[in-house]
């Protein structure tokens, strides 16, 4: 049984390793070069206390923009600090927030990054978004007097499987947090199965999204450039999604000849496998990067960040990619919020709640594969009034479920803040 302290201890050894680890990584991927030493607590050392926020990646840095907001709104003379772990999740708070939060990486889970970034940090709370359980973060955090809350709390099956593991290393960790926000009362019981001493249902932060003001005006200029064309958008797509989009595509394009297929990969670094699988097709299509013109292409390729709900905003439908393959998909709640008819595939564990919840209101669709969804597109383009219909309830069932973030705040506030 593995404890804190072995872990600690072959943590310790391997830090050269992760060293090489993180040059190799940065030499591969460029991205990475940027700040590495801060992934090991190095960094602009800090007096001011920040609030400290951790979203791992895109989605939930994302998820967290209202947040920061709220927190802004309540503690206007604290500082934020918002940790992400990879660049692109970084690109989008710089893109989304600018200089209202100070960035930063989040440090490796070693014993010495973590003790030198709370040194050099102070922050006075931290806010972990999802299921990022650290044990020398929570032990550490603890030691320096830190409040750490997991927020917007969720547990996957097979997460709460690999947790349940090693008790002797996340029991503790997990019993160290200061409270767990779940995100539903399956949640609850599998983070109390694994040792969490305070644990919350306060429901999922990501319905609190703010009204899409600019997505939609971006959106309509968007519709204005592609006249009476009809928009499937594809978005957050994963390796083996691009194939599915393209087939399904191609049959479709025997009806609807002028149908455009905005094509999002989760991940910009994927879309030159993309393009080679789309010129093995023959597929006509235009990069968003380049500025092509769009007009006599079928797919719409998008190699940028921070567009997604611009797209959503423009489309007449809505496939949630990395659920037709599994990967547990990703949040169909900005689609909603845009009142798109949305479709997702079988693979939704990492929003199985969401999932259930909006099927159960009629406000999604689930395709149990390619075939399906086809049937389900075919559908909405020969009866553009169901689409329509169906954007509506998803808009409606995200209105409902808001209020969450209020409950995150209520929360904070049993906290001495200031």
């Amino acid at each position: 049984m593995m404890n804190r302290r072995i872990y600690a201890g072959l943590l310790g050894l391997f830090s050269p390793f992760l060293l090489l680890f993180t040059l190799w990584r940065g030499w591969r991927r460029p991205p990475y070069r940027e700040r590495w030493r801060e992934r090991f607590g190095w960094g602009e050392m800090h007096q001011d206390r920040p609030l400290w926020i951790h979203a791992v990646s895109v989605g939930e840095a994302i998820a967290v923009i209202p947040l920061v907001h709220a927190l802004q709104t309540r503690y206007p003379n604290l500082p934020i600090m918002l940790t992400s772990t990879t660049p692109t999740g970084a690109a989008i708070v710089a893109q989304r927030l600018g200089s209202a939060v100070r960035q930063h990486y989040m440090p490796y889970d070693t014993s010495a990054a973590v003790r030198r970034f709370l040194k050099r940090q102070q922050p006075r709370l931290c806010l972990i978004m999802e299921t990022e359980i650290w044990p020398n973060l929570c032990y550490w955090t603890a030691r320096f007097s830190v409040p750490l809350l997991l927020i917007n709390a969720r547990l996957s099956p097979r997460s709460q499987r690999g947790y349940g593991r090693f008790p002797g290393l996340f029991r503790p960790a997990l019993a160290a947090m200061t409270a767990v926000a779940a995100q539903s009362p399956e949640d609850t019981e599998a983070f109390k199965s694994l040792g969490a001493s305070r644990v919350l249902v306060i429901e999922n932060i990501k319905y609190d999204l703010p009204e899409p003001v600019d997505a939609l005006e971006k959106g309509r200029i968007w519709r204005h450039h592609l006249a009476t064309r009809q928009v499937w958008v594809f978005a957050s797509t994963h390796a083996g999604e691009e194939k599915i989009a393209i087939d399904v595509l191609e049959h479709l394009r025997v009806h609807w000849p002028h149908l455009l297929l905005v094509l999002i990969p989760r991940h910009p670094s994927r879309c030159h496998a993309v393009e080679a699988e789309l010129q093995a097709a023959g597929i006509l299509y235009a990069l968003r990067s380049q500025h092509d013109e769009i007009e006599s292409k079928n797919v719409f390729l998008v190699d940028t960040l921070g567009e997604v709900m611009d797209f959503y905003a423009a489309a007449d439908l809505v496939t949630i990619g990395g659920s037709f393959v599994p990967v547990g998909g990703h949040n169909p709640l900005e689609a909603a919020v845009l009142s798109c008819p949305i479709i997702f595939g079988p693979h939704m564990e990492n929003f199985r709640s969401i999932a259930r919840d909006m099927l159960a209101a009629e406000a999604a669709v689930q395709a149990d594969n390619a075939d399906a969804l086809e049937a389900r597109l075919e559908h909405w383009l020969r009866q553009p009034e169901d689409a329509q219909e169906q954007g509506k309830k998803a808009l409606a069932f995200v209105q409902k479920q808001r209020g969450s973030l209020e409950k995150i705040m209520q929360l904070l506030e049993e906290l001495d803040l200031t």
